[in-house]
């Protein structure tokens, strides 16, 4: 996925980009490379991306790798990490998926979900 969006809306707004997605795919049109994650309640906003997850998000952008590696890299506690990584993947900021190492084990990287983020955010 090239972008990804996260922003304040209604429920209105996400039924009629649903709808407008839906022409788009009956007219066998191409529909757009991007992702939408949509808040009614600026305050979700703010919940889900906050410093330290900030941080962390561009930390696995510029650099993907396991949990323990991006902790180290961050100075932060691992499991501090793992739980906001926890929540970026839920929210689709970030992909963990498990990698084969050359020669032995397994890792589970952590990828940024998107190369660009957009925020929107509306306080009305």
């Amino acid at each position: 996925m090239t972008k990804l969006i996260i922003k304040t809306g209604t429920e209105a707004d996400f039924f009629k980009r649903g709808r407008e997605l839906a022409r788009m795919a009956d007219r066998a049109k191409k529909l757009p490379d991007e992702r939408t994650i949509s808040f009614e309640d600026p305050a979700d906003v703010l919940k889900l991306i906050t410093a330290a997850r900030l941080a962390l998000f561009h930390a696995v952008k510029e650099r993907p790798g396991s949990i323990t590696e991006i902790a180290e890299r961050l100075h932060r506690d691992r499991s501090a990490v793992k739980r906001d990584v926890d929540e970026l993947a839920h929210a689709g900021l970030v992909t963990v998926a498990e990698k084969v190492l050359p020669g032995h084990g397994r890792m589970k990287e952590v990828r940024a979900a998107a190369v660009r983020v957009h925020l929107h955010a509306e306080v009305a």
